[in-house]
Formats: C-alpha cells, structure tokens, sequence
C-alpha cells in the first residue's frame, strides 16, 4: 500500500466518522460542526482526485454558506437537546436498519473483494480536468443553452419571492 492509498483511507475512515457522528449527536449545534468537519475531508478527498475546483468550491459554499445558513436556522428555532427518546422501535425504523446493514455489507463486499486498479485507474487528464479553466470552457461552450435556462430560473424565483414578501408586507 502506497503512502497515497493510505491517506486516501485515513480520509475515508474520517468522512464515514464525522458523518455518524453528525446523525448520532443530540445537540444540533454539535450536528452542524461534525458536519463542517465532513465537507473538510470530502474537499480534501476532491484534491486527491485532483479535483481542485469542486475541492475549494466543498469548502467555500457547503462549509461557509451553508453551513452558517443552517447555523441561522438552528439558533433562530432555538432547537435544543432532544429530550424524549422512543421505547419501541416502529417497522419504518426496522427496515432503514436492515436497508443499511445491507449497504455497508456491499461496501465491505466492494472494497474487499472487488477488482479494482486502484489510484492508477485516475485519468491523466485529471489535472487538467479539475481546473476552474477547463469547466468554464465546458460549460460555456457545450452546456450554454441550460446554463441560459437556470439563470433565467433564478431571476423569475428572485421576482417571485420579491412579489410574495412585497404581499406580506401590505
């Protein structure tokens, strides 16, 4: 196992803990920093692959933005610890336990038993690929027609929201 590999695993094994513990802490303030946490190892594994781009975007909109929307959120619902557990568990419960169980058995089947090349099966072009140049160039070039048709999405959304709080308001 090359160095590479290694780390690659000790960021895996990082994202899989913060991500139990975001769903498993009471307290969601505790949630949202374990899940800052996570959005840092999984830029981090972007850069692994040589994603550069997605890496720092991870970073500047899911741990920045976002997370301080959701930090907004929590503190103006004023959420606090759950106090009440349930003492039986319901069918729902049973089958997202069992739906779970199965997806980790596949994992473990995958990593342990699956052919893979390992890191070398990375393109040569991923560098080239993960640059902020080479997906500007793709999305104005191959994909303007729907990058024209979100922008004018957003803006009706910007006006129906203006038109709504403006409804609010009088």
């Amino acid at each position: 196992m090359t160095f590479e590999e290694a780390f690659v695993y000790i960021l895996a094994a990082g994202a899989i803990v913060s991500a139990l513990l975001v769903i498993t802490r009471r307290n969601p303030i505790n949630s949202v920093i374990y899940l800052v946490l996570n959005f840092f190892f999984l830029a981090a594994l972007y850069l692994t692959l040589k994603a550069q781009f997605i890496a720092i975007i991870q970073i500047l909109v899911y741990a920045g933005a976002i997370m301080v929307l959701f930090m907004f959120v929590i503190m103006l619902l004023n959420l606090g610890d759950e106090k009440q557990l349930r003492d039986r568990v319901t069918w729902k419960q049973m089958v997202a336990i069992g739906l779970s169980l199965a997806f980790v058995m596949q994992v473990i089947y995958i990593v342990g038993f699956g052919e893979t090349d390992g890191m070398d099966a990375i393109s040569a072009k991923a560098a080239e690929i993960g640059t902020v140049e080479y997906i500007g160039k793709e999305l104005f070039s191959h994909y303007v027609l729907p990058i024209e048709a979100i922008s004018v999405l957003i803006v009706l959304a910007v006006v129906g929201a203006i038109v709504l709080a403006k409804r609010k308001l009088d």
